[in-house]
């Protein structure tokens, strides 16, 4: 069931509610707290983007497999952008590209057990008609700029709604490893080296090798060791700010 509303704080923080159940849809025009990854706010122009929320009740799945939920979440977005003619990748850990710009931000909350998750809010913003960014966002585009048309918003959100639940079947199904390496195959700068930054601002050169089932990145640095990194360990660097 989608439920949509003109404003909210936020949707994942509606999405909360217990009358909601596996699969529910929060869909706002306008958040007035919208979060995005490490922190930051999400920027949306009201009717003219998706600000959504989908609650996930994935019972059976344990707690040190969480990130598969992640990579369908992500594949699914992905999926629905081949649709309207968007290839895109994955950026460790589930955001969406288009080229070298952002199309979709992604964040998940779990609400844990003590061995398994309970519930799941995965807030979703998805680019779709918006045009015109501000000038401090770094590497924005959006649907409508990509395939060079305007779309029927609630269409790309059923779109979206249907190919998740068919990856969340195949993960019910047990098809974890098939999803992983789909996963893998879609990751943004998989097998090109590129530069990184750890926290403090030091940068350095590696190549992406993949991910952990747990989640970790998997880089392969300029002297041949792979490291993993868990999330805010590392940070890509930006192609147009490498050097």
């Amino acid at each position: 069931m989608i439920y949509k509303k003109q404003s909210t704080t936020s949707t994942n923080d509606d999405a909360r509610n217990r009358e909601l159940h596996h699969m529910d849809v929060v869909w706002a025009e306008w958040q007035s707290a919208g979060r995005g990854q490490r922190g930051h706010s999400w920027h949306s122009v009201e009717n003219e983007n998706l600000t959504f929320s989908v609650v996930l009740e994935p019972h059976s799945l344990p707690i040190v497999e969480q990130f598969l939920l992640s990579e369908v979440v992500a594949l699914a977005l992905v999926a629905m952008m081949r649709e309207w003619g968007i290839e895109s990748r994955i950026k460790w850990t589930n955001d969406i590209y288009a080229g070298d710009k952002k199309i979709v931000g992604v964040l998940i909350e779990h609400s844990l057990s003590t061995e398994r998750i309970e519930r799941t809010i995965v807030g979703i913003g998805i680019n779709v008609n918006q045009l015109k960014f501000p000038a401090d966002l770094p590497n924005p585009t959006s649907m409508a700029v990509e395939c060079g048309k305007v779309l029927d918003r609630e269409e790309v959100l059923r779109s979206f709604m249907r190919h998740l639940e068919e990856l969340y079947n195949a993960l019910e199904r047990g098809e974890k490893g098939a999803l992983e390496e789909r996963y893998r195959q879609t990751m943004y700068h998989l097998g090109e080296e590129h530069t990184y930054a750890y926290p403090s601002g030091e940068r350095f050169r590696a190549t992406i090798r993949g991910v952990r089932a747990s989640g970790e990145l998997r880089l392969e640095h300029t002297d041949g060791i792979v490291r993993e990194y868990a999330f805010k360990e590392v940070e890509f660097v930006l192609p147009h700010k490498e050097r």
